[in-house]
């Protein structure tokens, strides 16, 4: 699928955010691979708490790292050289080619270097020295507070990849007719026009007003921009495709484009998206739920919904389990019948700890501990479960007393820990991800992970109270097996896990129903001449284009 010596590409944009751009992008990589094509997924900038550490320690945002997945390839950095994480309402660490930065305010970012808020002093100068693509101009950006500077390295990755790859299938964010940040756009029509990639938008019908959400999208594009809009994809219809089919043809009258496919509604396809609580328990893996208990009863899981929650995805596993009910909640009443409560991850320790005890939810938690009640802190929960944490980098709190459910002491370190580590856990292999910049010191109680030689590797467990760094590791089906078989026991539930759930099983069949959905609803003809030729030349401008 070679266009002048590189990979052919395709941009997957939104008439929103949610619309449904992971998952479609996802869909295109496992369709093309069953096909034989060598692709590759990328997002040139994501924005999400959501992430995941690559086999080289990079950290990317983990919709990329599932379509990574759906391409059957090893995720890299290159596939997501920008990632913001937010850590308020107006700031982000910025982490570019998989190594945190700094922290920029929303400002700075988008081009106002003096709104730029102070950097780490310990990797503020990594970029000089990055070996990967883009990284020397990429600090500067950085240091200037403009994002159009970081355009070319952006565009080095992605050609990086092309040179590789049969087919780069790209990602955008948000919409591509967000005006006020066209001149500064790394990840929708700036790559688009840059790299003259064709663009497919998608509109979730669910919502409504589709129509004009695709009418509007393209009319907001500047004509150079125009010309790369190929076509549409409708998502998530409900109904019968026949009614529909007026409404299609009167937007090609009026567009000169056409729509390529309906893909209809499917419970399961909710996987790895980057935003967190709003998406509750729409997932896959999270509407397994519905599957009857292996045992008697059924195991309840009450996950604290912290703010600026992360990695959220960790839950999904227990979710996968029949007979587990995963709920997230924010009232201490909702831990009542909660035979075990997650608290999970978390990009402000200090903000979700300060959140607990407000809303009386860290009396319940010291309650549940004191009555042999199973309680698990997953990275920043696994700190605000220790005794004292000294925070001068994520916060700049200073000293801040823990809920002192676990002999441990935190300290925020500067340098960001991004590792794959694997060990063992109640005597079962497990492997998960890390990054936190908290360093724990563990004063008692046992390790949550150990090495082969029973060395402590991660973690602690204190009566029914435990707590690991570890992202992912609920994911080892063994592992999981038997911690649920101890929580239930604590419990007291005639629950029993199912002997034979793969997790790693599930996840391959919702990449394989989103291949099928893009088979058998899309034109993939027309998605591949465009992945190999490119936009058709003499699409229509739709007035009045961009301000």
């Amino acid at each position: 699928m070679s266009r002048g010596g590189r990979g052919g590409g395709l941009l997957v944009a939104g008439t929103t955010s949610d619309a449904g751009k992971s998952v479609v992008t996802a869909g295109i990589c496992r369709w093309l691979v069953r096909r034989g094509v060598k692709v590759a997924p990328f997002k040139g900038q994501n924005m999400s708490l959501n992430s995941f550490v690559t086999r080289e320690g990079a950290e990317i945002g983990r919709a990329q790292a599932m379509q990574a997945q759906a391409a059957r390839v090893e995720p890299t950095a290159l596939m997501n050289p920008v990632l913001l994480k937010p850590g308020g309402d107006r700031s982000s660490q910025v982490v570019l080619m998989g190594r945190p930065v700094g922290e920029l305010s929303a400002r700075g970012f988008f081009g106002s270097a003096e709104a730029t808020a102070p950097g780490n002093p310990a990797t503020g100068n990594a970029l000089d020295g990055n070996s990967s693509a883009g990284g020397a101009a990429s600090g500067q950006a950085l240091r200037g507070g403009r994002r159009e500077a970081l355009l070319g390295p952006v565009l080095e990755c992605l050609e990086e990849l092309r040179s590789t790859y049969d087919a780069v299938i790209c990602e955008g964010a948000g919409s591509p007719a967000e005006i006020n940040l066209r001149r500064t756009d790394i990840v929708n029509m700036g790559i688009a026009r840059a790299a003259r990639l064709p663009v497919v938008v998608v509109g979730d019908i669910d919502r409504g007003g589709v129509f004009a959400s695709f009418f509007g999208t393209t009319a907001l594009l500047a004509p150079e921009d125009q010309e790369l809009v190929a076509g549409y994809l409708v998502n998530k219809f409900r109904g019968d495709v026949s009614l529909l089919e007026p409404g299609l043809e009167m937007l090609r009258g009026l567009t000169g484009r056409e729509t390529l496919g309906v893909l209809p509604w499917r419970h399961g396809l909710g996987i790895d998206e980057e935003d967190g609580l709003r998406i509750s328990l729409r997932g896959a893996v999270r509407e397994s739920l519905v599957a009857p208990p292996y045992g008697e009863e059924v195991l309840r899981v009450a996950v604290c919904a912290v703010p600026l929650m992360s990695n959220f995805t960790d839950v999904d596993a227990l979710a996968a389990e029949p007979g587990v009910v995963v709920r997230f909640v924010d009232r201490p009443e909702e831990l009542a019948d909660a035979d075990l409560v997650v608290v999970p991850g978390t990009r402000g320790t200090v903000k979700a700890l300060a959140w607990l005890r407000e809303r009386g939810l860290a009396d319940a938690l010291a309650r549940r501990a004191a009555e042999g009640r199973p309680v698990l802190g997953i990275c920043g929960g696994y700190q605000i479960l220790g005794e004292h944490i000294d925070d001068e980098v994520e916060s700049r709190a200073g000293a801040v007393a823990g809920l002192g459910l676990l002999p441990v002491r935190v300290r925020f370190a500067r340098e960001k820990t991004l590792a794959r580590p694997s060990g063992t856990a109640l005597g079962a292999a497990v492997e998960g991800y890390e990054i936190h910049h908290g360093v724990a010191e563990v004063r008692g109680g046992d390790a949550f992970v150990s090495g082969p030689d029973g060395r402590a590797l991660d973690g602690c467990r204190m009566g029914a109270v435990q707590g690991t760094h570890w992202h992912g590791a609920l994911e080892s089906d063994t592992f999981r097996r038997r911690f649920l078989t101890e929580v239930a026991r604590a419990a007291g539930r005639r629950f029993v896990p199912a002997p034979d759930t793969s997790f790693g099983a599930l996840r391959e069949e919702q990449l394989d129903l989103l291949g099928d959905l893009i088979e058998e609803h899309a034109d993939t003809d027309a998605l591949l001449r465009l992945i190999e030729e490119g936009a058709p030349p003499g699409l229509p401008f739709i007035p009045p284009g961009a301000p």
